[in-house]
């Protein structure tokens, strides 16, 4: 999962896309990991790292820091699958008119294995876009012609072993 997450870090500073890092009640539960803070180094994307009680990441505090209402399409990764990733997409679902809200399959866990199907099934049904790492980034990307072609193919095959990893991880959660 982190390599996941890694990775859509990695290409959404070229891609040039905003990323916002919470972390649920970090003097309790410990901070993001050293591989992912290191990667946000474009502060002109990155809002830092908000710290949150509530499960969601949609707070008073984040609607403060981050202006919601400039964005129509949310990318969620993340652990706990089934509490904070969930109750994160169904509020921003609710939050904005018709916003296009993705969950990247690959980069979410929780430490019951069993929760995580469960609540990728549930979020497709509300609305939630499913989806992997690689298909996502490809998507941002749209079009082989772009100047970051180059950067993203080759990220993607560094990458191959860990998505390849994630992704059978991830299956043998249905397996369950």
């Amino acid at each position: 999962m982190t390599s996941s997450i890694c990775k859509l870090v990695k290409a959404t500073q070229v891609l040039e896309v905003p990323t916002f890092v919470t972390e649920q009640n970090p003097k309790a539960l410990g901070s993001t990991v050293e591989e992912i803070t290191s990667l946000l180094d474009r502060k002109d994307l990155n809002q830092g790292v908000i710290p949150k009680t509530k499960f969601s990441m949609v707070t008073e505090d984040t609607i403060e820091a981050i202006d919601f209402s400039k964005y129509n399409h949310f990318i969620l990764t993340g652990i706990e699958s089934h509490i904070c990733v969930l109750q994160t997409a169904l509020d921003l679902l609710q939050y904005r008119t018709k916003p296009k809200v993705y969950l990247v399959a690959d980069a979410v866990s929780s430490c019951n294995k069993e929760e995580v199907p469960i609540a990728l099934r549930y979020l497709q049904q509300q609305g939630v876009e499913v989806t992997s790492s690689e298909s996502l980034i490809y998507r941002l990307l749209g079009d082989a012609k772009e100047p970051t072609f180059k950067y993203i193919a080759k990220l993607t095959k560094e990458e191959k072993e860990n998505t390849t990893h994630n992704l059978q991880v991830l299956q043998s959660f249905y397996t369950v």
